[in-house]
């Protein structure tokens, strides 16, 4: 239990000085209005409390990923705690500040828009087409897997739960944001900490050896790289693209810039929390890495949530255990569609204070994630994971550009976007879903890719009258 406390106060210990370090350097200014205050529609720019911002924001970005993926990533043994660890102090975290901050300073625009003022108008049209597709992969799969749960748990057909659940994400996406999503969250944040904390207390009390092997070796049963492939297996909770879709929703109801450490920063650590005990529970519960791919080839993670949850904490427990784990991917789902209903009208310039609008972008919305929801679970993953860090990637060199334009301190993203490209890029020539090569070589590509996207930066913004020009 010692080094879960240990990975647990760096965390903590990260957010109070790495997170004002940041902060600093971004420059938050308690006296400049936000865009709550200056485009309040009624129905996406609301001024909220800060406190319900930050439980909102949390809510948003932990959906499956922080459960689902350490689960997966806990297969490669202690290793996925360092990722889940200085992944959300260094990457994550920085990634959701600036996909946060900088939409606050642009009028609370969505991430492909954010994109484009740093790195020019391509980027900000491949960002659209990405960004939504991204997000259809999100809202799909956090349908299908609590759907899963759902008929796991009642007995009812899965197809039944997806169109209630689809109903359900109907209705968030339309409605003004503080009438289902400001209201219901704080319950489901209850939930939420129940869960989180009943689970790991419940490990602790019963004895279990949390790390039963206490080692930075590749412990994956089935032997799969470590290097870049636990790097994309836990996104949420060390560091996801997804956040940079989520954080401008959050951005049109910022009352102050003061707050933004606290909701943008802070909810990424809070995410890893989460991330940090679903790997603890993977890796204790089963007694290492070959218990728990028994268990996973026998239902998959889903099932893993399923029975840690009644076994630590009974029936009565158990069953509030799942059912935050079910609402977790929930409300990121609902704000997945959102935001994707958000980012097609900054694209077509459709103002959304109007619901009759709003339906006019939803409805073909979610015919589309209704289609792409026939396609096998395992497949969308892969797909959501690679997206997910290639999206993350490309909001950090967005940040790095904006540093580097204001003369400031811009390796606080410039290492971490290199890092991810060189995970990306690897990915990208070592998985099947792309061109499939012996790892020796997609890790070669990997750090020449990212040594160029380096240069390239560089070269980009070489001369100080190009960096004026470009701000």
């Amino acid at each position: 239990m010692t080094v879960f406390l240990l990975c647990l106060s760096l965390l903590v210990l990260g957010y109070i000085f790495y997170g004002a370090f940041v902060d600093r350097i971004i420059g938050s200014d308690p006296s400049r209005v936000t865009p709550a205050t200056t485009m309040a529609d009624g129905a996406d720019y609301v001024k909220m409390h800060p406190a319900k911002v930050f439980l909102i924001q949390l809510l948003n970005i932990a959906g499956l990923g922080p459960i689902f993926g350490p689960i997966l990533g806990a297969l490669y043994g202690p290793s996925a705690l360092i990722w889940i660890v200085f992944g959300a102090i260094f990457a994550g975290a920085v990634h959701d500040q600036f996909s946060g901050m900088l939409s606050v300073r642009h009028q609370g625009k969505s991430i492909p828009d954010v994109v484009g003022y740093q790195l020019g108008n391509g980027f900000k049209q491949f960002m659209r087409l990405f960004s939504i597709v991204l997000l259809l992969l999100v809202g799909v799969v956090f349908v299908l897997g609590p759907a899963k749960l759902l008929g796991n748990m009642t007995g009812l057909a899965v197809p039944a739960w997806v169109a209630i659940i689809f109903c359900y994400y109907f209705l968030a996406t339309v409605l003004p944001i503080d009438k289902i999503i400001g209201r219901i969250y704080p319950f489901f944040g209850a939930v939420l900490i129940f869960m989180a904390v009943g689970l790991i207390t419940a490990l602790a009390v019963q004895g279990y050896d949390f790390y039963p092997a206490l080692t930075l070796e590749n412990l994956h049963p089935k032997d799969l790289p470590l290097w870049p492939l636990m790097f994309i297996t836990i996104a949420c909770g060390a560091i996801s693209g997804f956040h940079a879709t989520q954080s401008p929703m959050m951005a049109r109801c910022l009352d102050n810039e003061k707050n933004g450490r606290k909701i943008f920063y802070g909810s990424m650590i809070g995410e890893a929390v989460i991330a940090l005990i679903w790997a603890t529970l993977g890796m204790a519960f089963y007694h290492g890495s070959d218990g728990l791919q028994a268990a996973l080839a026998n239902g998959g993670p889903a099932a893993v949530v399923n029975q840690i949850s009644t076994t630590l904490l009974g029936p009565a427990g158990g069953l509030l255990a799942i059912v935050g784990v079910i609402l977790l991917p929930i409300t990121s789902g609902d704000t997945a569609f959102r935001s994707a209903r958000l980012i097609i009208a900054d694209f077509v310039k459709l103002p959304q204070a109007q619901s009759i609008k709003r339906l006019y972008i939803a409805l073909p919305l979610f015919v589309v994630g209704f289609l792409i929801s026939k396609a096998p679970f395992a497949v969308i993953w892969r797909y959501f994971g690679f997206s997910n860090q290639t999206l993350a990637t490309i909001v950090l060199w967005a940040g790095a550009a904006y540093l580097i334009k204001k003369g400031s301190f811009h390796w606080i993203a410039t290492i971490p976007a290199t890092f991810m490209t060189a995970v990306c890029a690897t990915y990208l020539a070592y998985a099947k879903i792309g061109f499939g090569l012996p790892i020796d070589v997609a890790s070669i590509i990997g750090v020449v890719a990212a040594v160029a996207a380096l240069g390239c930066f560089f070269f980009a913004f070489r001369k100080p009258a190009l960096v004026a020009e470009n701000a």
